[in-house]
């Protein structure tokens, strides 16, 4: 069918709260990571990941954790028209820890949570027509209100002849057969239960569950049974999941064993974390079955999915992109930790975490030391500097106002004296990056200390972490070993806090001679030792090294989101001349200039010769003038093409 959507996700979307402390009790939990969660939200997004039109249909609460559960689904690329905001309810929380192996412990807030708000007016016959299938979910059988809604989207699929998949997603707490910290039960008998369950059968197309959810829906009792019964009522293709061992899908008549009838067997992997599994299993499932796999395509597709996730913190941050999940499965059986697989955790974390611009136009203006030197007087250093990182500020606001949409701004600016910068432009929005290095240091050190885990634990997520680092490959072997060293730290701590990393690479001021395959060379090094940054930022180069360069991260990083040339307090002539022949490249995405672009500014000011608006219209002019240069550089390799 030639449809808009692929899957309307229907149910559950709230904000997951994992415990980061491993093997220990739920109370015992001292922090928490935050993630998209709810079944329905991790299969939109996981389908989404794979290349489906997905859509949610749900509620979230008017504050900002529904905000949060919006924007982190827009993120994802799922059509977020039908996620309804509602007044009067709050936004769904799970805390959920990872005790042991076995013991997932999870609490869930849902106390008249906004997603059981979902009412009949929420949606139309139109919605549900232009998806070729509708996923519902047996949470929201529970309760009277969400049983109308999902029995009203069900009568629009089955005119539209949309296809209807049922995730049993069975809860006992959920159904109020449980206490509340018993989140992590997975069977209470219950004939309600089974009967509110049984009510849909008939007109579902796929019901998708695990041994005790087939136990549920068929009434309890011997799981063959249990499908009798659910036969008896439906003709829907049954999916049982059988976890590691693998799943069977049934299309016909029930069979006296399912021993037999693997239809795809499991993937070994180490497991760290089994909620979220079913939601990963059922998106690559879905994605096998929308392009036109046959059953046994499918079912192998949502094993890996969900091996995938079971190796891996969170739900919907573990779910697979199909450039991740295709290369799992050519290397299935030799990849036991796919969590900690370097070549699938490296596609994971290219193609899920980074954030690709192009035209990215940076004002950087983290110095710290050459502003110090400036700031000398009478008056104390810290609150000048300060002040004037505030009037750059002012001064790229200026630019944005009148930028072009194709051009993305940004700005770099340390924590010392531009933290109330830092604040304005997350607040914002910006692309923001900040240093770890400290200034002048080399071998290369942190600020504010030696190890970074725990300072960028404080930093908020969408930060870029930039580190400088003075680096020649002739370099004495103990310097070149230890800035390597601290370098391939920082990027494991980036990596384990979710961080994105711009590494900066000045080579001509380490006092060796620098040819065209210098730089080069320098990041065939990195990547060698394991460093992998998000971002690189290098000096201006000739075009015989800017195609080695674009070589090299090809090889070893073709999801890099590419290269920022910086200025080094150079020219404008110099500068022009540099970007139009980096621009030639695309592997070059734009540039991070600082003193270039603030320096005529900012002596004159400290020197109390220059006042506020004026330096902020100097500045402006200045940034003005060399978006300008970038945008008629690149324009210029377009008509050249």
């Amino acid at each position: 069918m030639s449809r808009p959507l692929d899957v309307i996700c229907l149910g559950r979307a709230a904000v997951d709260l994992y415990g980061q402390q491993f093997g220990g009790r739920l109370e015992d939990m001292q922090s928490f990571a935050k993630y998209l969660g709810g079944s329905s939200a991790n299969l939109a997004a996981g389908l989404a990941r794979l290349g489906a039109r997905s859509s949610m249909l749900t509620r979230v609460g008017d504050e900002q954790m529904g905000r949060f559960v919006r924007e982190a689904l827009a993120a994802e690329g799922v059509d977020v028209g039908h996620v309804v905001t509602d007044p009067s309810r709050l936004t769904g929380l799970v805390l959920l820890g990872i005790s042991n192996q076995d013991s997932f412990p999870h609490i869930f807030f849902r106390e008249r949570c906004a997603d059981l708000g979902l009412e009949t007016t929420d949606f139309g016959a139109d919605y549900i027509a232009s998806s070729r299938a509708l996923a519902i979910t047996g949470t929201h059988l529970s309760t009277e209100q969400c049983y109308q809604v999902v029995c009203r989207a069900i009568e629009f699929a089955r005119a539209a002849q949309t296809r209807v998949i049922l995730d049993i997603d069975y809860r006992p707490v959920l159904w109020g057969l449980t206490a509340h910290g018993s989140g992590e039960e997975r069977f209470v008998a219950s004939e309600t239960v089974s009967r509110r369950i049984q009510s849909v059968l008939g007109d579902c197309d796929i019901l998708v569950g695990t041994e005790e959810e087939m136990r549920i829906a068929g009434g309890g009792g011997d799981l063959l049974d249990a499908l009798h019964t659910i036969r008896n009522k439906s003709s829907a293709v049954l999916v049982v999941k059988r976890g590691p061992i693998g799943c069977v899908v049934l299309e016909d008549e029930i069979p006296g064993s399912l021993d037999n009838l693997i239809t795809a067997p499991g993937m070994k992997v180490e497991v760290l974390n089994v909620v979220g599994a079913g939601d990963a299993f059922l998106s690559g499932f879905l994605h096998a079955w929308l392009q036109g796999e046959n059953w046994e395509g499918c079912a192998r597709y949502g094993n890996a999915s969900g091996a995938l996730v079971v190796s891996r913190h969170g739900c919907t941050p573990a779910m697979p992109t199909r450039l991740e999940l295709e290369k799992y499965l050519a290397r299935a059986g030799k990849a036991p930790q796919p969590g900690a697989d370097p070549e699938i955790d490296l596609l994971h974390r290219a193609s899920t975490g980074r954030n690709a611009r192009d035209n990215l136009c940076v004002l950087a203006f983290d110095h710290r030391s050459q502003f110090e030197e400036m700031a000398v007087g009478a008056e104390p250093a810290a609150p000048r500097i300060a002040a004037f990182k505030a009037l750059i500020c002012d001064a790229v606001s200026k630019v944005a106002a009148d930028q072009e949409p194709d051009m993305n701004l940004g700005v770099i600016v340390d924590e010392r004296y531009g933290g109330s910068v830092l604040a304005r432009m997350t607040a914002d929005r910006w692309w923001v990056a900040r240093p770890a290095e400290a200034p002048g240091s080399r071998p290369v050190q942190f600020e504010p200390r030696s190890s970074m885990g725990l300072p960028l634990l404080q930093w908020p997520a969408s930060h870029v972490v930039k580190c400088l680092i003075t680096y020649h490959p002739d370099d004495e072997l103990e310097l070149r070993l230890e800035q390597e060293d601290r370098v391939r730290q920082l990027h494991e701590d980036c990596v384990a806090l979710q961080r994105e990393l711009l590494l900066e690479v000045i080579a001509t001021t380490a006092g060796r001679p620098c040819d065209q395959h210098t730089v080069a060379n320098i990041l065939r090094r990195f990547y060698d030792c394991g460093v992998y940054p998000d971002w690189w930022k290098l000096e201006p180069q000739c075009a015989e090294s800017w195609q080695e360069i674009s070589s090299v991260i090809e090889h070893y990083d073709p999801l890099c989101n590419g290269v920022l040339l910086l200025g080094l307090d150079a020219p404008e002539k110099q500068l022009r001349d540099s970007f139009a022949v980096a621009a030639a490249f695309p592997i070059c995405k734009g540039f991070a200039v600082g003193r270039s672009i603030f320096g005529d500014a900012a002596r004159p000011w400290f020197d109390g010769q220059l006042e506020d608006e004026a330096a902020i219209a100097l500045i402006a002019g200045n940034y003005q003038r060399m978006i300008r240069f970038w945008r008629q550089s690149r324009a210029g390799m377009r008509e050249i093409a």
